[in-house]
């Protein structure tokens, strides 16, 4: 059925009039400057005068697995390192749905309005697919991502074991000399991440919501011991009595754990991201943990032992980036492949005729 007038859903107005075409040297220029990267140097200079898009640059660099981008990367990073380590790192992690990036914002924004730089640093699930973030979390902090003193970048966790992205670690050396003083690391909360970010932070918080048993939320004994504090989120509304309940209960059971090399006894408080109530208090008992450390030196000893720690991992992880990317190995490997699938030849020997290769 055609349409009868102007009256008609399906009747079409004019649009805005087409602009003049660009002419052919302005697009000249502007491939130009896409296609023209900054040189290590550049980006340098730029961080460590605090800017953003610099340090969004070099962080691309970092978490990029081209081999060509290695040198660039590794020169980078050891340049930021005399201006780096001066930050107080502090690990959130929680189970999807407990309240991370909500909670993040809310107590990132009480630590810009008492003075202080932020930088979070949000481990996002990966989609198999796509390969690419799902959360998305700049789309989750709406108000902390327009403040001037803090900046969030989201990386997709790829297929590091338990979430963590492969090159965290490296990115907080580059927040560091981009003068950032507190960094937040949020981890998916699905697996193994929380033992990976423990072991590159300063201070570990374990968010809880209360009205679910420790097999709903899936953290088990061995992330309660890592923890440094307990957050019961989402105290508000009718849910208050839940949480004070829970914040009890959990005490209680952190008394049962041994106690902690640092000297600190953990404490279970509650808050609400949505409220704010409770937030200031979480940052101070983290003052309070930053200033025990300080004094009988163990904040030292464990930033030495997870800089030993990370030496090691990233050996291991240079090893691993090398065999996979040996021409020998890429052309054998999917013939070892098929035949290990075909029952051809058993796993074990395969590997160990790939590595031989390797090492050959």
């Amino acid at each position: 059925m055609k349409p009868n007038s102007i009256n008609s859903a399906l009747t079409e107005k004019d649009g805005i009039n087409k602009p003049p075409n660009i002419s052919s040297s302005s697009v000249a220029v502007i491939q130009k400057m896409r296609k023209k990267q900054p040189s290590a140097q550049e980006l340098i200079d730029k961080i460590v005068t605090h800017d953003k898009s610099a340090l969004s640059r070099a962080i691309t660099l970092v978490e990029s697995t081209n081999p060509a981008h290695f040198d660039k990367a590794n020169t980078i990073i050891q340049s930021c390192l005399p201006y780096a380590n001066k930050s107080f790192r502090i690990g959130i992690t929680g189970v999807p749905g407990v309240g991370k990036s909500t909670f993040i914002e809310a107590f990132g924004k009480h630590l810009t309005s008492i003075g202080k730089k932020v930088a979070v640093l949000a481990v996002d699930p990966s989609s198999t697919i796509s390969h690419g973030s799902i959360l998305g979390d700049k789309t989750r902090m709406e108000e902390l991502v327009k403040d001037e003193n803090a900046y969030i970048r989201p990386s997709a966790s790829g297929e590091t074991l338990g979430g963590v992205a492969r090159k965290t670690r490296e990115t907080i050396i580059l927040c560091e000399a981009a003068g950032f003083d507190t960094i937040i690391i949020e981890t998916v909360g699905v697996g193994q991440s929380e033992t990976a970010v423990h072991s590159m932070v300063d201070f570990f918080l374990l968010l809880k919501i209360s009205g679910a048993g420790d097999e709903l939320q899936g953290i088990k004994r061995g992330i309660m011991e890592m923890a440094d504090a307990i957050v019961i989120n989402k105290a508000d509304g009718d849910n208050i009595n839940k949480a004070k309940l829970a914040k009890t209960e959990f005490n209680r059971a952190l008394h049962l754990f041994p106690a902690k090399k640092s000297g600190w006894i953990p404490t279970a408080s509650t808050c609400s991201s949505y409220t704010k109530e409770g937030i200031s208090e979480v940052w101070q008992s983290i003052v309070k943990y930053k200033e025990l450390v300080e004094s009988n030196h163990y904040f030292e000893q464990k930033r030495h032992e997870q800089n030993q720690f990370w030496m090691m991992e990233t050996i291991n992880n240079q090893l691993q980036s090398n065999f996979y990317n040996h021409p020998k190995i890429i052309k054998l490997l999917e013939k070892n492949k098929i035949a290990v699938q075909n029952d051809e030849i058993s796993p074990f020997t395969a590997a160990m005729k790939l590595l031989n290769t390797y090492f050959q």
